[in-house]
């Protein structure tokens, strides 16, 4: 075979994806991260794109950050301005869910691609340093006597941290609708009114105050998950009486239109970014752990996901 009829094969193999990974050129990705920076997405987002660097399968990672409505903003930009582009990516997770059901916008999920789920993390509520308030009991009692004198903090309405304080409401008999909740567009807002003593309590991932929680800047007093976090001392909301559970999970969605051949494409650089060294290192970081599902299972998965959160948030009063 002459020498320019083989590369003309090999690049039209390339294109189509039927080419291992290994001979294919690292692509550009563009990576939207519907967030504002400084939050959970943002993190996961720019970590995801040094890992796809460190693994060969990105050339270059540009990150666009479109904070808002639990991520419907970027949601709206990314499937009107990404159809069949396959280096095109989008994290988001469970807020993005809640969001979606709690504010009806005009985009929705259905119309990008599913990639992969990465993450799974639980929730921890602080307070201040300066609160007057030094458990999670206290913050109970205070909410039992007038809702609305307790401020919760955190991610974008329909956030796992908004449903978990609505949770723990009706949990301790409590009316959720009275619950007084505070929506931060990203994670550096929350954290500064936290900081700030703008709210009474503050809710996110463990990732996004562990830095605050070590020197003492704030006060954990639960956290969201069955049993006590690794390496944390910090009581679960079950073992305090509250009878709530709730995790916090992220993925990512491709371009809408691309072919199955460039959806498996793309997942199969994730795959690879996740078992590269900078995404061990962000993980333990971040206190992340590993949930990786691809593909149609990953899409069952956020089906299922959504019918769930929904009846959690009917049931808690939130729609």
């Amino acid at each position: 075979m002459r020498r320019d009829t083989f590369l003309h094969s090999l690049a039209a193999l390339a294109v189509g994806g039927a080419l291992p990974l290994s001979a294919q050129a690292s692509q550009a990705i563009k990576m939207m991260l519907p967030a504002n920076p400084g939050g959970g997405w943002d993190s996961t987002g720019r970590a995801l794109g040094k890992a796809l660097q460190d693994a060969g399968v990105a050339s270059s990672v540009t990150y666009d950050n479109k904070g808002g409505a639990a991520g419907a903003i970027g949601l709206a930009q990314f499937v009107n301005g990404s159809k069949g582009d396959p280096n095109a990516m989008m994290v988001m997770g469970a807020v993005m869910l809640g969001g979606i059901i709690t504010g009806k916008p005009p985009v929705n999920l259905t119309q990008a691609t599913p990639l992969a789920r990465l993450t799974s993390e639980y929730n921890v509520f602080v307070l201040p340093t300066n609160s007057p308030y030094k458990s999670m009991a206290d913050v109970v009692a205070q909410l039992k006597k007038d809702p609305g004198s307790i401020k919760w903090g955190g991610g974008s309405r329909g956030s796992t941290e908004h449903i978990a304080a609505a949770m723990i409401a009706r949990a301790v008999g409590v009316d959720p609708a009275k619950i007084n909740y505070v929506a931060f567009r990203g994670g550096g807002e929350a954290i500064s009114a936290i900081l700030g003593g703008n709210v009474t309590v503050g809710g996110s991932g463990y990732s996004e105050f562990a830095e605050y929680i070590a020197t003492g800047k704030m006060k954990p007093i639960a956290v969201t998950s069955a049993q006590r976090l690794a390496g944390s001392n910090v009581p679960t909301l079950k073992e305090q009486g509250i009878d709530v559970e709730i995790g916090n999970w992220r993925g990512v969605y491709g371009a809408p239109g691309i072919s199955r051949e460039q959806r498996d494409a793309l997942i199969a650089s994730l795959d690879k970014a996740v078992k590269s060294k900078s995404w061990a290192e962000a993980m333990k970081k971040n206190d992340w752990t590993s949930a990786w599902l691809a593909g149609d299972a990953f899409a069952n998965f956020v089906d299922n996901e959504f019918a769930s959160l929904r009846a959690t948030m009917v049931k808690s009063g939130m729609v």
